[in-house]
Formats: C-alpha cells, sequence, structure tokens
C-alpha cells in the first residue's frame, strides 16, 4: 500500500510554547491518510515529525526557535552520572519503597502539540519500553537465587573456608547473565599455626599467574571456556576475571529485586491506530513495524503512558502521559533510557535497527537542551539533510539559533526533488504521475505548492508517496 498525504503548504505567525511568541513560529503542514514506516523513516530524515496524522517540519531559518531533529546512537551509548542516579532512584523505590529527599529534577516535556502545529493534535512527547523486559528480569532473578542455593550447599559438603575477594568480583555481563565472583582460598596468618588439610597460603608467583590467567579469560572469555573444557573443568566452575568496564545501562536496567521488594513495577506494549501501516517482515523485529502504545503499571496502576514508532532504522520516540503523583521518579528520563535499551534489543533481530530518535533538540530554549545529554548523539543538518556529531554543532549553536552543521560549503540536498514530473499523484481515485495529472489542473498557480512539497519530503518520497488532490 502507498502512502497517501494532503499537503497543507506554509503556516506562519503563530505561538511558540519554547519561546512564548505570539507570532514567531512557523513550519510547513501535511495529512497523513495513511504512511508506510519506509516513508515516515525518510521523513523524519528529512526533518519532518508527525502529531498523530498530522506531520510538520519547522522552517528552520524563519522560525523564532528552530528545532533540530536529532538521534541517539544506543549501540555506542554509556549513560551518565544524572542517567545513573535516575535508575538508582527508580531500585530503591522498588526494592524499599525509599523516596528520594530534595527537589525531584526531571528533564521538561516538549511543548504540547497545539504549540507545536497550532492545535491540530494535542498530545505529549517521548516515552516507553518492552512488555517482556519483565519476564527477562524474573528469570535473571531466578538464576541467581537457584546459583546461590548450589553455591551454599556446595560449601556445606566441601566444609572450607573460601572467601569472596573483594577485588575479584565481575559485574553482571551486558546480556542479563548473572555474575560468578571469583573465590581464592585465604591461608592463615603467620604464627596462627597452620592447618596442612587446608591449601598454603599462595606464593607471589603463584598469584601473578593467576591474575595473568584471569587477564587473558576476560580478554578471550570464548577461548579461555574451551580450555578449561578441554581439561575437563566443568563450565560452572569456570572462574571470571573482574571486569573495569563501567556498568552497562542494561546492568542497571535489568537488575533484580529482592523477593519482598516494596513496588512492583510492570510493562504493557500493543499496537495502536496511527497513519503508519504496520508491517512484519521476515527479516524485521519480532513485533513488526509500526506505532505502539507502551504502559507502567505500578503495583496495578497505570503511571504513564507513551507511544512510539518503530521504523526500519530506528525507534522513534513520540509522547509521553504520565501521573504527576510519580514525578519523583523522574518518568521521563526513566522512560528514554528503557527506549535505548529497547532498541539495542531490537538490533540484535533487526541489524538495520540501530538508532533512538528524540524528536527534536532546541538549543535556543535553554530547557530544551537536555537531550543533548544522551551521547553520542547527531543533529541533522538543515540544509543537506547530513548526521553530524552533536558535539561539532553546539559551537555553531551557541553563536547563531539557526546554522548549517555541513562543513563542506559544495555540499547540496543529495535527495532534493529533481524532476517534478515523476511526482505521484491520486486524483479522482485515479493515481498518475505528475506530468499526467497536469492536464487536469486548472489553477496554474498549483504547481507551485507542488513544487514546495516535492521539494520539502525529497525525490524518494516524492515518487513513491501519492499526493492527494481533489
Amino acid at each position: 500500500m502507498a502512502s497517501v498525504v494532503e499537503y497543507k503548504g506554509l503556516k506562519a505567525g503563530y505561538h511558540c510554547g519554547y519561546c512564548a511568541s505570539r507570532e514567531g513560529k512557523t513550519s510547513c503542514g501535511m495529512w497523513a491518510h495513511s504512511l508506510t514506516v519506509q516513508d515516515y523513516q525518510d521523513l523524519i530524515d528529512r526533518g519532518w515529525r508527525r502529531s498523530g496524522k498530522y506531520l510538520y517540519k519547522p522552517v528552520m531559518n524563519k522560525t523564532c526557535c528552530p528545532q533540530y531533529t536529532i538521534r541517539c546512537r544506543p549501540l555506542q551509548f554509556q549513560p551518565s552520572k544524572s542517567h545513573k542516579k535516575v535508575l538508582k532512584k527508580m531500585l530503591k523505590f522498588l526494592a524499599k519503597g525509599e523516596i528520594s529527599k530534595g527537589s525531584c529534577e526531571d528533564e521538561p516535556m516538549d511543548s504540547t502539540m497545539e504549540d507545536a502545529v497550532a492545535g491540530d493534535f494535542a498530545l505529549i512527547n517521548k516515552l516507553d519500553i518492552k512488555c517482556d523486559l519483565k519476564t527477562l528480569s524474573s528469570d535473571l532473578k531466578g538464576g541467581i537465587e537457584s546459583e546461590e542455593k548450589k553455591k551454599e550447599n556446595s560449601l556445606k559438603k566441601e566444609g572450607s573456608k573460601e572467601l569472596i575477594h573483594p577485588q575479584a568480583i565481575e559485574e553482571k555481563l551486558g546480556s542479563g547473565e548473572p555474575s560468578h565472583s571469583v573465590k581464592v582460598h585465604i591461608g592463615p596468618k603467620p604464627g596462627k599455626g597452620a592447618d596442612l588439610s587446608k591449601p598454603p597460603c599462595r606464593k607471589a608467583k603463584e598469584m601473578r599467574k593467576e591474575r595473568k590467567r584471569l587477564k587473558l579469560m576476560q580478554q578471550n572469555s570464548a577461548g579461555a571456556f574451551e580450555g578449561f573444557q578441554a581439561q575437563g573443568q566443568p563450565a560452572s566452575l569456570l572462574p571470571k576475571a573482574k571486569s573495569n568496564q563501567p556498568k552497562s545501562l542494561e546492568d542497571l536496567i535489568f537488575e533484580s529485586l529482592p523477593e519482598n521488594a516494596s513496588h512492583k513495577l510492570e510493562f504493557t506494549r500493543f499496537l495502536v491506530d496511527s497513519p503508519l501501516e504496520a508491517e512484519y517482515p521476515a527479516n524485521g523485529p519480532e513485533c513488526g513495524y509500526g506505532s505502539f502504545h507502551q504502559q507502567y503499571w505500578l503495583d496495578g496502576k497505570i503511571i504513564a503512558v507513551g507511544v512510539i514508532d518503530i521504523l526500519p532504522y530506528c525507534v522513534s520516540s513520540v509522547y509521553l502521559y504520565y501521573d504527576p503523583d510519580y514525578s519523583f521518579l523522574s518518568l521521563g528520563v526513566y522512560s528514554a533510557l528503557r527506549e535505548i535499551a529497547f532498541t539495542k534489543q531490537l538490533h540484535e533481530r533487526a541489524s538495520q535497527l540501530s538508532y533512538y530518535y528524540m524528536g527534536f533538540y532546541i538549543h535556543s530554549c535553554p530547557k530544551m537542551r537536555y537531550k543533548g545529554q544522551y551521547r553520542p548523539s547527531d543533529l541533522l543538518c538543515p540544509e543537506t539533510y547530513v548526521w553530524v556529531p552533536i558535539e561539532q554543532c553546539l559551537p555553531s549553536l551557541d553563536n547563531s539559533k539557526y546554522c548549517r552543521f555541513n562543513q563542506d560549503p559544495q555540499a547540496v540536498d543529495e535527495g532534493r526533488s529533481q524532476d517534478l514530473n515523476r511526482l505521484r499523484v491520486l486524483h479522482r481515485r485515479s493515481t498518475m504521475p505528475y506530468a499526467v495529472y497536469k492536464n487536469y489542473q486548472e489553477d496554474p498557480s498549483e504547481e507551485e505548492g507542488v513544487l514546495e512539497y516535492a521539494n520539502l519530503v525529497g525525490q524518494k518520497c516524492a515518487e513513491r508517496m501519492l499526493l492527494f488532490r481533489n
């Protein structure tokens, strides 16, 4: 099925929710009767954004607050200190019911779409993640408990005094598997009467060998695993090396809770009605492509609902509604971090899906700069539509609110419209190229609007989508 859109043209001089200007907002818009996920992917890569079925594109060099499309690279993402603080705050609340004292700072929500598109649709921006992550967390908790019971029984049978060395504790793997501590034998202190039935205190040379072996195992865990099995060592006894890497996002999100946790947070996800046509290709994510509502349930009570679009190359965060009574949990930040983790999970099934789109970055509005804290991230050049690392863009934005990020003065928009006659039109229930439609065109000035539309959506979309004309 082809996308069907109705171009609404330029709208200038209306209220801006970011700077409170009464007449500073300027954008172009179109109504999407239906939209394929590939067409929407290509449109947001040209600076478009949807609010319900209404699509809008800020006129960047004219609007009062230029809105730059921003995307995060989840595969290289590392949570900042403030991000970790939010995740730990949620964990403490769920585990012990603790509520952090002091101000409950959270990322501000984007302006309502009433501000963004002057009332065409009123929703709020951002949000959530996949429902079966709860199952993964439960399995992880059960695995840890089972492993601990086995260790405890084993120690009772052996009657040994093995201790866990504080410097040899491995952090959990990014895959969500439980960690296994490295155990070392601690010999008796000099003059205390050694027990010859127990292993003697190891010499420095032996300890150096042990450290070297652990280091090699850390560098090539697969090879070390096979080596131990070749020597007849059970896989469960394979010691793991200390990791100096910081905890991954998954480590922090999927950390198991005690059985007597004070609260229970659950997630549900379901496909929703939107202009995006749901698709289920064999090489795509298991849930398919399209728009999804996501719900946060706390102890059986819904506290937040969000929308995400799952597209061929990205997860696009759309809107978030949340109960203000739970603003102390920083749900805006928490949901974004879970969406980033979800994008990485989808990438495992659909390798081309590797970006997380956060909507618009508005440097001229200080309260909207928070999206730049999710690194690494890129901003879309408003003239050539190439992605540029945000670090390279910020100095220019400090000097001017509108900037061309592409530093090559010869670079042009490679996806621009180059042949208007090949644009597709839906007229009187028939599809035709624009070259044919011109024969039915009664108003010669109509071509100016068609050309404007073609330049904004680009040649690929102009040839695939159907422009409705009546």
